[in-house]
């Protein structure tokens, strides 16, 4: 009987191992390997952000789909979305959307 029970928390005990071990992958993925230049490869992003929800939002599309979510909240709920631009962080934002518009600047003259 003992025999059994030890035969079962070490089947059980297994099974956790593996599916720990699953999770592990699915949740921490392995980096991409940068190209020799010390960057990301063309048309992949670097380190930062890892997570797909980040990247999408970051990217162009999401940009624009941000904005158009915060043009609808300002044109819906005027009060709301003030309130909530008092929260964010001004200077960060700005020096974000300056970046932007000089990466846009050289790439438009270049």
């Amino acid at each position: 009987m003992a025999d059994r029970d030890e035969a079962a928390r070490a089947a059980i005990l297994a099974r956790l191992a593996a599916s720990r071990e699953e999770l592990r992958s699915i949740l921490d993925p392995p980096r991409k390997e940068a190209n020799g230049e010390g960057g990301a490869a063309p048309g992949e992003h670097g380190d930062f952000p890892r997570s797909r929800t980040m990247q999408l939002l970051l990217s162009g599309r999401g940009l624009g789909t941000l904005g158009a979510a915060a043009a609808g909240l300002l044109v819906a709920r005027p009060t709301l979305a003030l309130r909530l631009l008092r929260i964010l962080p001004a200077s960060a934002i700005g020096k974000m959307i300056l970046a932007r518009a000089m990466t846009a600047l050289r790439s438009k003259h270049g």
